[in-house]
């Protein structure tokens, strides 16, 4: 529903939430080498934003009837926040809820009929795990991920056909530093938070992308005590696009290819409708108050997530990006657990990755599943600092200091592997679809040399992703299909036409109607110059009450509408059959979905006399 501003303040209701945060302490350099690394325990926290799509055909004033009975019923304190790219509504309430209050809540809301879809603006975070160090000598020597023969990428041999030209990766994450050996290859990127008090650079969305520091100080996000910023978007783009012979640092897995920074993640994490709106931004696509991203991206990285099913905002962000020829990977989880339980990881259309560790093997912290389509190093830091993953990083504990490389681990140094990998492919052999891109990237996957049960197809190989991009021959389009609703909605007009050709605008019809598992209604009614002016119940011959007739009383136009509403809101089952001669519904059958049995509608129409 599109509302003017300052009708939309009155007419959007409440946002409820129930967000799940997965906290990853981090550090500086420790001063003992030989430390060892920390892993943070996942943290579950509630959140105060709720996201709510209202059906388009819900007026201003009947969404302002949900809001006033959110008040007074549920006693609900709440503002508007912002409208979604896919028009929904965002609400902050006054104060955090749990779990068991938001569903609740939500029940209630779902109840109403001017409600699409409402769902909690999850808080996801950093899927980076355990405590960074810095080696004597920061070089690829280093990047075992990168050369090992037996538990990398085999990058080196993959760099032969390319080494990323020409590829965009956007990496939605806290944003980035102008380090060194990143500022070749940086393009202006875009800070899509919108809270303050999550941005914490003192303002909401705008053009600077760059990580003011995402520490926490005792007493926030549900933490006793302070946790150092991580610059974990900085380490993530060290991996994908590090600038390589330089003479500097270490060098990015497609290290020509260029990095475009989207800040949605800051203190305490990140809301998913920004998260939602950078994957859009980062696609190309239009987000409402930024101007389009000159630099649309064909891989986007998201090393990030938290425990919670894909929610209609993300899965749209996603679907969105897709259909700009955009490759989305998104790490698996540090939970040990089945990964179908994380979000945006259980999302459709994205390419789940899940970490291996210095052996090649699982690692410790790794989610893993059917949702998982590969694995990438990950780093296994408890055998030891230098089986992480080193990248690019800083040695500011709360502000930025002094650029500097430090090992990290988890599924978030995993993914940048893989979307790495993808723009190495994309720069081979630029036609490749996403769908191409996952199919070539898993087929293209070796044996794990360890065990590494529920990690999807295999280890991912560079170079025979490389080779299989180069061999895959783009296969001619498929022939355009048959919009179903195209065809529905083509047969309503001619109808509707041969209808309003007879120009019959007084007549009198039965009209029988059910709702759901209502009583059925069968009433004959009298229409005059299009208004329905009076009626009988059939059922007991009983004339029916003007309050009746406006309610439920239906001219042959409105029930064509009916009939268009269902077919413009795509319901999952239309049927409507038409009048041969004078071309007015006979029938119809309109159900929202299949999985309910309260909202299916059926209307008839029969013996139309003209008055």
């Amino acid at each position: 529903m599109s509302i003017a501003k300052p009708a939309r303040l009155s007419a959007l209701t409440l946002a409820i939430i129930a967000a799940v945060t997965m906290q990853t302490a981090t550090a500086n350099m420790p001063t003992n080498p030989n430390a060892k690394p920390v892993t943070a325990a996942v943290r579950s926290a509630d959140t105060d934003q709720l996201i709510i799509r209202f059906r388009d055909n819900a007026n201003a004033t009947a969404v302002d009837k949900v809001l006033k009975r959110m008040r007074s019923e549920q006693r609900e304190t709440f503002a508007y926040t912002k409208t979604t790219a896919n028009k929904a509504d965002v609400f902050r309430f006054n104060k955090r809820k749990n779990k068991a209050d938001w569903d609740k809540l939500s029940s209630w809301l779902k109840q109403m009929p001017e409600v699409e879809y409402v769902e909690p603006d999850y808080v996801l975070t950093t899927m980076a795990e355990a405590t960074p160090a810095l080696p004597n000598d920061a070089y690829l020597s280093y990047q075992w991920p990168l050369l090992d023969a037996l538990s990398g990428i085999r990058a080196d041999q993959a760099w032969g056909y390319t080494t990323g030209a020409g590829s965009v990766v956007a990496v939605i994450d806290t944003g980035v530093l102008p380090h060194q050996d990143l500022l070749p290859n940086l393009l202006p990127g875009y800070d899509m938070i919108g809270d303050t008090f999550v941005a914490n650079d003192g303002n909401g969305r705008d053009a600077d992308a760059t990580d003011p520091g995402d520490y926490v100080l005792a007493n926030e996000c549900g933490n006793t005590s302070n946790i150092n910023s991580s610059w974990h978007g900085t380490h993530v783009t060290g991996t994908i696009a590090a600038a390589g012979n330089n003479a500097e640092g270490i060098a990015g897995v497609a290290y020509n290819a260029k990095a475009l920074p989207v800040r949605a993640l800051g203190k305490c994490g990140g809301y998913t409708s920004d998260i939602a709106a950078a994957v859009i931004w980062a696609a190309g696509g239009s987000v409402s108050g930024a101007p389009l991203n000159p630099n649309p991206a064909r891989v986007i990285n998201l090393s990030l997530g938290g425990a919670s099913s894909c929610g209609t905002t993300m899965q749209n962000a996603i679907n969105t990006a897709r259909s700009k020829n955009a490759v989305v990977v998104v790490a698996a989880g540090n939970s040990n657990t089945d990964a179908s339980q994380s979000s945006p990881a259980n999302c459709s259309g994205v390419i789940t990755v899940a970490a291996t560790g210095k052996d090649g093997g699982k690692a410790y912290y790794s989610n893993y599943g059917n949702v998982v389509d590969l694995a990438a190093p990950g780093g296994s830091m408890n055998t030891g600092t230098a089986n992480g993953i080193l990248s690019t990083l800083n040695t500011g504990t709360q502000l930025a200091s002094a650029d500097t490389y430090s090992y990290y681990q988890g599924t978030s140094m995993a993914t940048p592997h893989v979307a790495g990998v993808a723009a190495l492919m994309l720069a081979a052999n630029p036609a490749l679809t996403p769908d191409q891109v996952e199919s070539a990237l898993k087929a293209s996957a070796r044996s794990f040399p360890q065990t590494c049960n529920g990690c999807g197809a295999g280890l991912l190989d560079a170079n025979a992703a490389v080779q299989a991009a180069l061999g895959t021959q783009q296969p001619p389009p498929p022939p355009a299909p048959t919009d179903p609703y195209a065809v529905l909605k083509d047969t309503l007009v001619k109808q509707r036409d041969l209808w309003r050709a007879q120009n019959i605008v007084n007549y009198s019809y039965v009209l029988e109607q059910k709702t759901g598992t209502s009583t059925a209604l069968r009433w004959k009614l009298t229409v005059k110059a299009g208004v329905v002016v009076a009626g009988i119940n059939l059922a007991n011959n009983r004339t029916l009450s003007s309050r009746d007739l406006k309610a439920q009383g239906k001219t042959i136009e409105q029930v064509f509408s009916s009939i268009e509403t269902a077919i413009t809101n795509k319901y999952a089952v239309i049927n409507a059959s038409y009048e041969a001669s004078l071309g007015y519904p006979t029938s119809a059958l309109l159900d929202k979905s299949t999985s309910t049995n309260r909202d299916d509608v059926s209307l008839k129409a029969s013996g139309v006399t003209k008055l």
